[in-house]
């Protein structure tokens, strides 16, 4: 059984709407090959897809959002809001979550045409 590590957001987080990508990985590094990364995606269909290929093995899934940057100055602009971010006390330490792969029932794993519909969605709001 792996883990699957994703973003805590709150509700009506605007970070929802981005697309997001999985990087697989061995779990611990016990094997010696590089890492999966794979997307984008729609949030939940990210996540039902880490948790389906990580449920029968001993992999780390990250799901995490992608920034959709146009320019040099527009990442450095987001890497020092996350630098200050880390520097303030109040923010809260652990917004990353942490569960097995099994837990519940898992959400469905979406076909490969939700997937397709899912990448028309990002593309439309990328397109803005």
């Amino acid at each position: 059984m792996g883990t699957l590590v994703t973003l805590h957001l709150p509700p009506g987080s605007p970070l929802t709407d981005a697309p997001w990508v999985i990087t697989i990985g061995s779990l611990g590094d016990r094997e010696g090959w590089d890492p999966v990364v794979c997307g984008p995606y729609e949030r939940d269909h990210a996540i039902a897809l880490a948790r389906a290929v990580v449920a029968d093995d001993d992999l780390m899934a990250v799901v995490e959002p992608m920034y959709p940057l146009d320019s040099a100055d527009a990442i450095r602009t987001e890497i020092e809001a996350a630098r200050a971010l880390a520097e303030d006390d109040t923010a809260p330490a652990d917004d990353l979550r942490a569960e097995p792969s099994a837990g519940g029932p898992p959400p469905p794993t979406p076909e490969p045409a939700q997937v397709h519909d899912g990448w028309r969605r990002i593309a439309a709001r990328l397109a803005r």
